[in-house]
């Protein structure tokens, strides 16, 4: 049975990749610190999950997590760095421990499970997939999220990065950047700053109307990766018309133009 690994999984879309991997016939791994939310998504799926509480900032507890993993299954098929955090106001007003906290889980993250993963993964010799999740939001910064912003523009240049490195190496590791767009899930539960309350509320009222379910997102994301796809975009509604208009107003030297910024 193919295995897959998934951090940040008690929630939202990390809850929803798993439950779409057991739909296709795979032993699934849940990786979070939220031990309790852990276990609901666990009894969802029954005896193909297994829940291995995870800080995905600590190297040791994720070095742990591939140590489990590769006793208890001896392989991994997928793996999934997804754990994800995302915090509102003004760059420069946003304490420095949010700051902090923000590049520990959404980059440091992904590289302890690199640093954990990828040697077991390599020496193991055999046709696998790392999918590191970004967001639309690493390829189109916003103001009053800077931290999220800044850290998946981080996630979408290390996942280049990596996959590059493993081409050059031969390796069977394939490599797939996942970039979301409004997924229904509880990433916006933190209250923000009096300043950004009107943005945190618009992107709220944006998930509530426009938003996936994480199932749907899913299912999405698991026919990509059947496609052997690199950039896993599952809501190119979200992503292409804005993405092109950035790369036209980079190309012709013009200043950045924001959705909500100056009362727009």
């Amino acid at each position: 049975m193919p295995v897959a690994v998934i951090t940040g999984a008690a929630s939202g879309i990390g809850a929803g990749l798993a439950r779409e991997a057991a739909r296709r016939g795979m032993q699934v791994v849940l990786a979070d610190r939220d031990a309790a939310a852990l276990a609901i998504v666990a009894s969802e799926i029954g005896d193909n999950a297994v829940c291995v509480l995870t800080d995905v900032t600590n190297l040791a507890a994720v070095e742990e997590l591939a140590d489990q993993v590769y006793r208890r299954f001896g392989a991994v098929d997928l793996l999934f760095n997804n754990a994800g955090v995302m915090t509102t106001g003004l760059s420069w007003e946003i304490p420095a421990d949010k700051w902090v906290a923000s590049w520990q889980v959404n980059v440091d993250g992904i590289l302890n499970g690199l640093r954990a993963f990828v040697p077991r993964m390599i020496a193991a010799d055999r046709p696998a997939r790392i999918i590191n999740t970004a967001s639309v939001g690493g390829f189109l910064p916003s103001p009053l999220m800077a931290p999220y912003s800044a850290t998946k523009f981080a996630a979408v240049a290390l996942t280049e990065a990596l996959a590059g490195e493993l081409k050059m190496m031969g390796s069977k590791i394939e490599v797939s950047l996942l970039a979301p767009g409004p997924v229904k899930s509880r990433i916006f539960r933190e209250t923000p700053p009096e300043a950004a309350q009107p943005f945190h509320d618009m992107l709220t009222s944006m998930l509530d109307e426009n938003g996936l379910e994480p199932d749907a997102f899913a299912a999405r994301v698991f026919d990509a990766i059947e496609r052997g796809e690199y950039w896993i975009i599952p809501q190119p509604e979200a992503f292409d018309d804005g993405f092109a208009a950035r790369n036209e107003s980079i190309t012709k030297r013009l200043p950045p133009q924001f959705y909500g910024a100056e009362g727009n």
